[in-house]
């Protein structure tokens, strides 16, 4: 039996992570989640959480806590990397500037991106190499945002071996099977893109395809998206069916302009909830209320997930009513754990699962590098990670990738190097700025905000 290490294990997300490693228990052979994060007391208490997740549902786990990531990691069959350098004030912080400087401001796109890429890689490379050294057979599988270009500083910069994993894709495949009236099973999607920046090109539903008429159905198409993203005419026009983080790219100034409506963005309300919630945890956990304390996480995350997009998308609070999604969120068909759980299992199968996660191209996609991280189904297995070929990119978002992955590559260039002027260059590359003065004025004000994390940029 194994264990595995989750590092960032103070974060909001751990307890479904334990939740799905508890249910898969016997298939991953694990009998103890170990957590490890900077912040020693949320560690702590999501491992109180996560324990009391084990009692309430059922199982056999363990969840304990380790101070020295080194003790975390020795042993481990997978390590989970699930980290935000600088917690959520910091989101808060730079969506904030962004939205200042007349853009939309969000965590993993754009400068929002940029800023927690800049901060995140060295200590992610850290992580990396010391799982390299101390548990050179262990799996690393990424969760930190942005996952696509931080698998591409992992990647290109150790030895590990790794996988990013984003549950954007199979939130987005479940959307259509419900809309097709299929099941998960039944539905298959041909994806690919980058992360955060992914189409669906065909849906096929009991192997018929079934892509024209979803297209052509404006009722079905609007039941993709946690809100009204995306005009239907703009996706048949497409004739791909866009992840819902391309809102940022097709609806920039509509973003902006409901940023500008409600006076905030929604890092800020998260961070005022979440800091709410831990607050709320230790007192339920002090005193013994387990339950209670389950029922005030669920609760957070009904929030959470239920407003999801909609300041962005029309100005609505996550605050406001109406807002929570009234299902159990431990046992949702989608979200963090399914598709960690997924890929973990999946790796050790001899034979498998088709499976979107992020790796180096090596092929799958015409137009991009080898070692370019992509979005892609790939085989997942014993044998590793191999991505499936998806051909050449669609005329109307080859572009948009192009750029994309160029703005990705010199971000990292910039971590490693830790260049002012090439970080610059790369927030100029990103489609939303593409100005030098603008990208100057957004990188200075970032690194002014955050000089413990971002000061280490220089020319």
């Amino acid at each position: 039996m194994s264990r595995i290490a989750v590092i960032g294990g103070g974060g909001v997300r751990t307890p479904f992570l334990i939740y799905g490693i508890n249910e898969a228990s016997r298939a991953l052979g694990v009998t103890e989640v170990v957590l490890y994060d900077v912040d020693e007391d949320r560690a702590r208490l999501m491992s109180s959480l996560g324990n009391a997740v084990v009692r309430n549902y059922g199982g056999p786990l363990k969840v304990t806590v380790e101070n020295r990531i080194e003790r975390a990691v020795a042993g481990a069959t997978f390590v989970v990397n699930s980290v935000r350098v600088g917690g959520m004030r910091l989101r808060a912080s730079d969506e904030r500037i962004v939205f200042q400087h007349g853009l939309a401001g969000q965590e993993t796109t754009g400068p929002g991106g940029i800023a927690m890429a800049l901060r995140t890689i060295p200590v992610t490379l850290e992580t990396a190499r010391v799982v390299e050294r101390v548990a050179p057979e262990a799996w690393f599988i990424n969760f930190t945002n942005p996952a696509g270009m931080i698998t591409q500083a992992i990647s290109s910069c150790t030895g590990v071996r790794s996988v990013g994993i984003c549950d954007t894709p199979r939130e987005l495949f479940h959307r259509i099977a419900q809309a097709v009236g299929g099941t998960q099973e039944s539905v298959a999607c041909d994806y690919l893109g980058l992360n955060h920046l992914g189409w669906v090109r065909s849906v096929r539903l009991h192997g018929t395809d079934v892509t024209a008429k979803l297209l052509a159905s404006e009722e079905q198409l609007k039941t993709l998206y946690p809100d009204q993203l995306y005009d239907p005419a703009m996706i048949r026009a497409l004739g791909l069916i866009p992840s819902e983080y391309l809102f940022f790219c097709y609806a920039q100034r509509r973003a902006a302009a409901n940023q500008a409506r409600t006076g905030t963005t929604r890092g800020q309300e998260v961070a005022r909830l979440t800091a709410q919630l831990y607050d709320d945890l230790r007192r339920e956990l002090a005193a013994g209320r387990e339950p209670a304390a389950l029922e005030l996480f669920k609760h957070y995350h009904r929030r959470r997930s239920g407003s999801y997009m909609k300041l962005e998308a029309s100005a609505g609070s996550l605050l406001g009513e109406g807002t929570e999604d009234p299902q159990d969120p431990f046992l949702s068909a989608t979200g963090y754990h399914r598709i960690a759980v997924d890929v973990m299992t999946a790796l050790l199968s001899s034979a498998g699962r088709t499976l979107v996660v992020n790796t180096c191209n090596r092929g799958a996609i015409a137009e991009l590098a080898a070692d370019d991280v992509v979005e892609v189904p790939c085989q997942v297995s014993r044998d590793g990670v191999t991505p499936l070929a998806a051909g050449g990119l669609p005329e109307s978002v080859r572009g948009l990738v192009l750029s994309v992955k160029a703005y990705e590559r010199m971000a990292v260039r910039a971590a490693r190097e830790q260049s002012l002027s090439k970080a610059r260059l790369a927030l100029m590359l990103y489609p939303i700025v593409g100005e030098w003065e603008l990208a100057g004025q957004v990188l200075q004000a970032l690194i002014a905000s955050d000089p413990q994390h971002l000061g280490y940029l220089h020319d």
